[in-house]
């Protein structure tokens, strides 16, 4: 059966490969990261194989290659929606966590980020760094990207995740940080209590 993306899921087991979705600022790759630190699952960030110097985008065939590789295995935990390795994110996956929080959240946590990685001098991938004026006043801005996608993606993405191909998936739609904890619970609940740090392979 189809997933439906507005109703709670309850997992009957610890999925071993898990998609976080979600738009700008969402906290993507802070919830995969807290899924890898917990599983020991690796995680795989979709930005840093898309990104390369001075912030050009890789070459779609390069970046379709590294997205394959990096998800050849088992299990993994991975963060970002690009829609050109949506075959292979959501099409391998067993379970999608969708962030999907309010745009004022969104806007205010995707600020929050940039001018904390400014203060820390942060070097991101393909060894760039955020800078203020293409944050800000750029066509290329997040602020105006995360205006512009945010009803659309409601929209869309409920219609992509019932689609027949990803009947495997399970997923959790999450509207508050409140409810993202909730889930976070689930998962630690579902982990195997022999090996806490690891994910049992699948039956």
């Amino acid at each position: 059966m189809p997933p439906q993306p507005d109703t709670p899921t309850t997992l009957p087991r610890f999925p071993r490969r898990i998609a976080i979705i979600g738009t700008s600022g969402s906290g993507k790759t802070t919830v995969a990261a807290r899924i890898a630190a917990m599983t020991a699952l690796p995680h795989v960030e979709l930005d840093a194989l898309h990104w390369e110097p001075a912030w050009t985008p890789a070459a779609p065939a390069d970046f379709r290659a590294r997205v394959e590789a990096a998800l050849a295995g088992d299990a993994w935990v991975v963060d970002g929606g690009y829609a050109q390795v949506r075959d292979l994110t959501w099409g391998r996956a067993e379970h999608v966590i969708w962030l999907d929080y309010s745009m004022p959240r969104a806007l205010w946590q995707v600020t929050l980020r940039t001018f904390r990685r400014r203060a820390r001098g942060e070097v991101l991938w393909g060894n760039n760094r955020e800078r203020l004026r293409m944050f800000f006043f750029s066509r290329e801005s997040l602020l105006l990207w995360i205006v512009q996608s945010h009803r659309s993606r409601r929209r869309r993405y409920p219609e992509y995740l019932r689609q027949p191909e990803l009947a495997q998936l399970t997923v959790a739609r999450v509207r508050t940080p409140r409810e993202l904890e909730r889930h976070m619970r689930e998962l630690r609940r579902l982990l195997p209590s022999k090996a806490p740090s690891s994910v049992d392979p699948a039956p």
